[in-house]
Formats: structure tokens, sequence, C-alpha cells
């Protein structure tokens, strides 16, 4: 799969990187995908090749960035990692590269869901949302409390899950060495002081359910019903959110599917669900049938 890895930020310790996917069609749409990983790991790579493929072909181009990772760094600096890439592609990416930055959509899953439902509430808006089992809300229980879930996992020694914590700013993070911080952290209910600094009060202002009226945009919400990470209702409590503010949405249920059951790539269920991504992303970027 033809790519191209850019610096789309730059700062005194760290750069950025985003690869960006070109689709033959000209002057075609993006879609900025943000990755997942409890804003703790992951990176732009996390993007599954069918996935890519399946825009590509479907006419259009893909921007996967990666961004600062807590808790070395904070949420609201993560925010400006998102706001910064949004920016880079209207302003600096067309001198590169052949498509319109006045459509772009962003697509992100879990953290890279909520990270894009967050982009609704920015200044400079994409024109489409579509998140897979995002979330709306870091204030309530399910984030701040321990998860039943992780709990029922071995349980992470705080000592361990701070020794994996890095004195330099981390871009780039894999699973293998650090889920055990996001385990540490929900099993002991403190994901959320983690990746913050602020108090809950202060918090609201970074929970797009808190921020939605008219001008938030189109937004598609994915989820399973019995996602053990992310409750389902995250989703539920969202698009009522969207539709209260008589802003256009669409939930679509995943009867039985787990967190990240759109890597099932084999499942018509999947598979349809991907068709109907498109069908929304077309609809709202107007790029035809």
């Amino acid at each position: 799969m033809m790519k191209t890895t850019v610096i789309y930020k730059k700062g005194e310790q760290f750069e950025i990187k985003a690869d960006f996917y070109p689709t033959s069609i000209q002057f075609a749409p993006v879609i900025v995908y943000i990755h997942g990983g409890g804003l703790f790991w992951g990176s732009r790579e996390d993007i599954k090749t069918e996935q890519v493929e399946f825009y590509v072909q479907s006419g259009f181009n893909v921007f996967s960035i990666d961004y600062r990772l807590a808790p070395e760094t904070k949420l609201p600096d993560i925010k400006t990692d998102i706001v910064d890439a949004l920016s880079w592609l209207r302003l600096e990416g067309i001198k590169q590269f052949d498509y319109n930055p006045e459509k772009i959509a962003v697509i992100g899953s879990s953290a890279g869901g909520y990270l894009a439902l967050l982009s609704g509430t920015f200044d400079i808006k994409p024109q489409a949302v579509v998140s897979f089992y995002g979330y709306g809300d870091i204030t309530g229980e399910w984030a701040l409390k321990p998860s039943p879930h992780y709990q029922k996992m071995t349980t992470v020694p705080k000592e361990l899950a701070d020794m994996l914590v890095s004195n330099e700013v981390i871009t780039f993070g894999p699973i293998q060495k650090r889920y055990a911080i996001y385990m540490y952290a929900r099993q002991n209910g403190r994901w959320i002081e983690k990746i913050s600094d602020m108090g809950k009060q202060d918090l609201l202002s970074l929970c797009p359910i808190n921020s939605v009226n008219k001008d938030y945009p189109a937004t598609l919400l994915l989820h399973g019903t019995i996602d053990e990470d992310v409750p389902y209702e995250q989703s539920v409590v969202m698009s009522q959110a969207l539709t209260k503010a008589e802003v256009e949405n669409q939930l679509i249920t995943i009867p039985n599917g787990k967190h990240v059951f759109d890597e099932d790539w084999q499942s018509e269920t999947v598979q349809n669900a991907f068709i109907d991504v498109i069908h929304f992303l077309k609809k709202h970027l107007q790029t035809g049938n």
C-alpha cells in the first residue's frame, strides 16, 4: 500500500508523524484516522491494511496520525496535536499532496474515537466525524472508577506501571511496552488522573458531549453492545445529545459486538458497517454516489 510519511508538527523535544495514503481520484476528500490505545499506546501504523484499502478504493485519501501520548503528555496538549493535524492538512499538506482541503472527515477508534468526537468542538471543524466505540464523557463512573473488566485481569503493580512511563515525550507507543500502564490505571480508577491534571469540573470542557451545538459536524457512531472497555451507552448518550442539538447523526449498533469489533474484517456485519461508513462519508462530504 503506497504511503508517504510526513512530520506534521515539531516541538523542542518531539516531532509528530503521519502517513498519507493517496487515492487515485483527483481532489478527493481526506479521512484523518486517529488510533486508539487509551491515550497511552498506539501509533499511526495501527490502522488495519484492509481498512486503508477500503477507504482508498472508495475514493478517499487517508491521513493516519500519531499524537503525543499520556501520561507523559496531558490531554490539553494531546488535543492541540489533533487541532494541528487538521490545520496542517488545510494549509501545508496541499503543497505536497492532491486532495480537497475543504472536505475532511475524522475517524477514530476507542480513545481515537474520543479524539475524533472532540474534533467536532474545534474552531476549525471537520465536515464529518466517525467514532468507533469512542466516548463523549470522561467524567462518568465508567472512566473514574475501577473497571470490573480490568480488575478480572492480572493485577499490575504500581511499580511496574511507573517504571514503564518515560521521562521523554512519547508519540509512538508499542502496546507491549505501554499496555500495562493502562491496565494499572483502569484497575485502580486512576485513568483520568493519569491523562489529565485537571479537576472534574475543568474536565467537562474536554467532554464532547458537553460542547454539542447546532454547528457540530454530522456524526456516525459505531459500538458493540457487549463492549467491556468502553460502555455501549457512551455512544447512545452521545447520539441523544447530538439529536437534541439537531445535529444529523446515526448510531450503528453491533449486536454482541466487543471492543475492536471492526478488526474482524471477514464478518459480514463488520463489512456492512463499513459500507455504511462510506455512504455516510459520501453524503456529508458531497462526493456523489
